[in-house]
């Protein structure tokens, strides 16, 4: 797997990391809304059916960053609460909400953030909960929900398909600009992606029942510019210091121009994971 397309790939054991790489994402929002992309329409009907995040629904959703998903559950009558650590994502997430969706976007973290005191029907994040301390997220997001409640948990993951010779070639790329890339990295395929590190955890809190997994893969293709705009908005390629940055970009520009074409298809397992409260 290229290094950064995957968000989990930019997580690390050490804490101070992994909070300065959650922060990057603030620092151009505007890119990250326009070049992330969306989830698609079958997760929403996943989520409705094994979440209850349907018509009237209250759902507290964690890490909403510019609402990529909030728009779209606010759109299907959830009423939502959408916290954000980041004050500029956050201010374009209530722009991209504006126009009567039932939903209020809360600037602060997820981990210090007063609970109110009526519980949610469920909580939400796509792919944002990585990002949340692993100390205190499933004991937070448990006490955030009534009983029975549900967790729903989104991830996304670059797997084997679409320009796959692309993402084979593009790796001396990264190992050449980017010290921190394992040699010879390559996306698993989408059937050796299991959740189990997820499963796990939510079983080892003891706040939750069985985790329902249902997984979506889509293919994103992309024109040169596109996706440099995209590998822009992934906190390890930000996170490199600005001439190992661009000569990267660079690399994986003359890549794709010169040997295919101008574009290139990425594929991606969306993975939704739901717990129910106890």
């Amino acid at each position: 797997m290229t290094r950064g397309a995957d968000a989990r790939r930019d997580d690390s054991p050490e804490e101070s990391r992994r909070a300065l790489l959650a922060r990057i994402f603030d620092e151009d929002a505007e890119l990250y809304d326009r070049a992330r992309p969306g989830y698609p329409p079958g997760l929403y009907d996943d989520l409705a059916e094994l979440a209850g995040a349907g018509p009237g629904s209250r759902v507290l959703e964690v890490g909403c960053g510019t609402g990529q998903a909030t728009v779209e559950l606010a759109a299907r009558g959830c009423r939502i609460t959408a916290v954000e650590a980041g004050p500029r994502m956050a201010a374009i997430a209530r722009r991209n909400l504006a126009g009567g969706a039932e939903a209020e976007v809360v600037t602060a973290r997820f981990e210090s953030w007063p609970l109110p005191p009526e519980p949610y029907d469920a909580v939400v994040s796509a792919t944002a909960f990585h990002w949340i301390d692993p100390a205190v997220r499933m004991t937070r997001a448990a006490d955030a929900l009534r009983p029975g409640g549900a967790l729903a948990v989104v991830r996304s993951q670059h797997v084997r398909g679409g320009t796959e010779e692309f993402f084979v070639e593009v790796q001396r790329c990264y190992e050449r600009f980017d010290p921190r890339t394992p040699p010879g990295l390559r996306p698993p395929a989408a059937a050796d992606v299991d959740g189990s590190d997820h499963v796990e955890e939510v079983a080892r809190s003891g706040r939750f029942g069985p985790t329902v997994l249902r997984r979506h893969e889509q293919d994103l293709t992309y024109t040169t510019s596109a996706y440099l705009d995209l590998l822009r908005t992934y906190s390890g390629h930000r996170a490199l210091p600005e001439p190992a940055r661009n000569g990267l970009l660079g690399c994986v520009e003359a890549l794709i121009e010169g040997r295919y074409g101008g574009r290139v298809t990425k594929r991606c397992l969306i993975e939704l994971a739901v717990s129910r409260r106890r």
